[in-house]
């Protein structure tokens, strides 16, 4: 499958001139891409609205592993460690220029935690059956200093070897959109939805905004999914009466912190996982586009922020365990990066004369008297069957008509085809079976940026230009923040390309483009994400 050139115009030209679309789906982060997808890929007629940028929220700020739930096993949950297994899988296998299998060592420094913890990835890996990314191995302390060339000696007796998957969480949300979008829906971002539009009191469409250009539409729909992730409690209010009281919320949402240094510090090829901290937390140091993620906490919060801050205690936990098991330790001055996402942790409820349905432990569907469909919860790894259950209810309930379902389960993505490893900094290999599109661009041979430790070109003048026309960039935010991760690798690396990025993407958008105020825009978020707290 092959993408072509995406003109803003041009898609706004066809939402005005679609008389009524059988889905609308508010919010593009994972879920709400992957069900424009799996809608389209079925034969529906798919518009999807997304108020800032795909993956703008949650979807960008992942710890960027693909795994079946390790501590759901410990609960008991089978079922659902089985389904994270299968959807670990379908990943795989659809994106593979955007995940990959990775290797995880977990040390031991007590007697029994090597016997315990090994005995549970084994049963990890029978759960996988064949699709099973490798064999869980028990490793002598010599094995484990081998595979974890920085880990803590001292008092290390051995560890445990096991695998799991990892993948870029903005681009594959990017190219769910774009897959989808090939496959004839109607995807924009900077649209935000104003108001939810009824019909004989059912919910029959929406009004939403161009933030571009200030315009507004309405659009009809047999179906209107709400997608938005921690935000859907606000797009549930503009679904009451305007003297009904406000609903309880369905979100309580929880934030975790990820700090990025160099490899340097996590030199080696195999990810670490701590299962169990001081107070019990998890701890994460895993190697990605040429950087070490270390993290991640998971903090209650009493409000929901678009571009939420680590806390003081959580950048402390954070260094302070990794200072436990790392024999050289990162210090705070040496953070090239640190980024926060908020989950949607759902809260058990019964909306009354709402049909309600928790299809998991991990992720909601709630439809309500109006027919406004909610899906909140979950996580990246099962996206796909987030999807394909919020259809399975629309259909159910007469929204929308029956469909055969599994037709995502081995849908490869646009750009498609074996690459690099995510390990590797980011770079043309990132593009896939595309990268021939990128590459006969202007600028293609001229490097914006490079990796500061292994000197790679990391961003050049197309992939800006790529961004503009191929994947609906319209900040300089949205290519350094998700076309191109460079925000999340290194944040005053990124300050320093915002007047290029900006220049280059003026020549493309036209004048309609601020870039004077889109870079001072960039560099203010990029400011926050240099600075800790």
């Amino acid at each position: 499958m092959n993408g072509g050139p995406l003109e803003r115009v041009a898609l706004w030209a066809r939402l005005e001139a679609a008389a009524e679309h059988d889905l609308a789906i508010v919010g593009g982060g994972a879920t709400g891409c992957g069900l424009a997808l799996d809608a389209a890929a079925r034969g529906f007629s798919v518009a999807l609205f997304e108020a800032d940028d795909f993956a703008k929220g949650t979807s960008s700020r992942a710890t960027k592993l693909l795994h079946g739930g390790v501590r759901y096993l410990a609960q008991g949950d089978i079922g659902l460690v089985r389904e994270a297994l299968h959807e670990r899988a379908s990943v795989l296998a659809n994106a593979p220029h955007l995940a990959n299998r990775l290797p995880f060592v977990m040390p031991s420094y007590r007697w029994w935690e090597s016997g315990f913890y090994g005995m549970g990835l084994k049963a990890y890996d029978l759960l996988a059956g064949a699709r099973s990314l490798g064999d869980t191995q028990f490793l002598s302390a010599s094995q484990t200093r081998e595979l974890l060339p920085n880990v803590m000696p001292t008092g290390l007796s051995g560890g445990v070897k096991y695998w799991d998957g990892q993948f870029d969480d903005a681009r594959l949300a990017l190219a769910l959109a774009l897959t989808a979008a090939a496959r004839g829906a109607l995807v924009l971002n900077h649209a935000p939805v104003t108001a939810l539009t009824r019909e004989a009191g059912q919910v029959r469409g929406v009004t939403v905004r161009d933030a571009l250009s200030g315009t507004e539409h309405r659009v009809r729909a047999r179906c209107v999914v709400n997608a938005t992730g921690i935000w859907v409690d606000a797009l549930r209010d503009m679904d009451r009466e305007a003297d009904a009281p406000r609903r309880p919320p369905m979100v309580a949402p929880s934030q975790g912190v990820h700090l990025v240094v160099d490899r340097s510090f996590w030199p080696g090829e195999h990810a670490l996982l701590v299962p169990k901290t001081q107070d019990g937390r998890v701890l994460f140091a895993v190697p990605w586009l040429g950087k070490t993620i270390l993290g991640t906490t998971d903090t209650p919060r009493d409000t929901v922020q678009h571009e939420p801050r680590a806390l003081p205690a959580e950048v402390q936990f954070i260094l302070g365990e990794a200072a436990r098991y790392l024999a050289r330790a990162p210090q705070r001055a040496d953070v090239r990066s640190v980024w926060v996402g908020m989950r949607p942790l759902v809260k058990p409820q019964a909306e009354d004369g709402a049909d309600t349905k928790a299809l998991s432990r991990e992720h909601t569907v709630l439809i309500g008297r109006s027919g406004l469909v909610t899906v909140t919860g979950g996580k990246w790894t099962t996206y796909r069957a987030m999807a394909e259950d919020v259809l399975t209810r629309c259909m159910a309930k007469g929204l929308l008509p029956p469909r055969p379902a599994g037709v995502t389960d081995r849908l490869p993505l646009l750009g498609a085809a074996p690459g690099r490893s995510i390990m590797a900094p980011p770079g043309e290999h990132l593009y896939g079976s595309e990268a021939s599109t990128l590459q006969a661009l202007p600028g293609a041979t001229r490097w914006l940026s490079h990796d500061a430790e292994s000197g790679q070109p990391v961003l050049s003048e197309a992939m800006v230009r790529f961004a503009a026309r191929h994947e609906l960039a319209a900040s300089v935010e949205d290519v350094l923040a998700r076309r191109c991760r460079l925000l999340f690798l290194d944040a005053a690396e990124a300050a320093r390309q915002a007047d290029a990025v900006g220049a280059i993407l003026a020549e493309e958008l036209g004048p309609g483009f601020d870039a004077a105020a889109s870079v001072a825009s960039f560099r203010q978020l990029a400011a926050q994400y240099g600075e800790l707290p």
